[in-house]
């Protein structure tokens, strides 16, 4: 028994001081794959064939400290010849995380500007159309100041992608949603039926009701930018820091979504290649 200590403790004494900084990288990067691994196969049947493997392989690590020689040479008889029955079990799992690690690969800055080309079409066409059947409808984007309070004191969670159906089922009159505010944040459609506190400027118009006030009152207080449909008229506005906007045409709604959506993806994207250059070394600005 005794040996069995001195073998943990060496084990132990030599995680905490023998290792270097290559050491480090490397169980980080192996961390990372097996993250991405059990990420891509969560919802598959792959998942519990990797617990038993993992299962098998602490069992194989603590028979050989324990000294159990045939337990141990029998799990690792498994470990040795069960990866090569794997591979054939599982080849469909196999080409499909092979190919979605693949895609991920591609996700380059055209794909992400395509993304950003689609949510500025759905948007677009989404309210157009509440514009016509005049059906009211108010949207907040969020920017640098964050909406959370709103969204989990009074709003339903949602964390969709954006789409025009959706949205259009959401402010659809007598459905569970349709009053109160979505919030989007990004890419996802974060909450849906929040409740905004109403601004309080008395020189807004009377003929202003409570969507467009609710509107105004979230852009006084942070930097969201808001679309609203009126109700009554069909007219399509937008509240930006505390002022409104009013017949908005589709030129117009796209050129207010364009300037949020490729504008924060030309600042990301010059961040990250700025960050590469200082890594290299280099100077001067990144060519587009």
């Amino acid at each position: 028994m005794s040996g069995f200590w001195d073998q943990v403790q060496t084990f132990f004494w030599n995680i905490i001081h023998r290792p270097t900084w290559v050491d480090y990288l490397d169980i980080a990067i192996i961390a990372f794959l097996i993250y991405q691994l059990v990420k891509i196969t969560r919802q598959t049947r792959t998942i519990q064939v990797l617990k038993g493997l993992a299962v098998i392989i602490v069992a194989s690590y603590v028979s050989e400290l324990l000294g159990m020689t045939t337990l141990n040479w029998v799990l690792r008889s498994i470990l040795n010849n069960g990866v090569i029955a794997l591979m054939i079990l599982f080849q469909p799992e196999l080409r499909k995380a092979l190919e979605q690690i693949g895609r991920t690969a591609k996700l380059d800055r055209s794909a992400q500007r395509d993304e950003s080309e689609r949510i500025v079409d759905e948007i677009t066409q989404c309210l157009l159309r509440l514009s016509r059947r005049r059906v009211g409808a108010l949207i907040v984007f969020e920017q640098r100041t964050g909406l959370k309070d709103i969204t989990e004191s009074s709003g339903t969670e949602i964390d969709s992608i954006i789409s025009a159906p959706l949205l259009e089922n959401i402010f659809e009159p007598n459905t569970p949603l349709h009053d109160g505010a979505v919030i989007i944040r990004g890419q996802r459609i974060v909450s849906a039926a929040c409740v905004l506190t109403l601004s309080e400027d008395r020189s807004i118009s009377r003929d202003l009701g409570t969507r467009h006030r609710a509107g105004l009152g979230v852009s006084e207080s942070t930097d969201a930018i808001v679309l609203i449909v009126s109700e009554e008229t069909g007219i399509i506005s937008m509240a930006r820091g505390g002022k409104l906007t009013r017949h908005l045409d589709a030129e117009g709604i796209r050129r207010v979504l364009r300037e949020m959506y490729h504008e924060e993806h030309s600042r990301l994207w010059r961040f990250t290649h700025q960050l590469k250059r200082a890594r290299k070394g280099g100077t001067g600005n990144d060519e587009e």
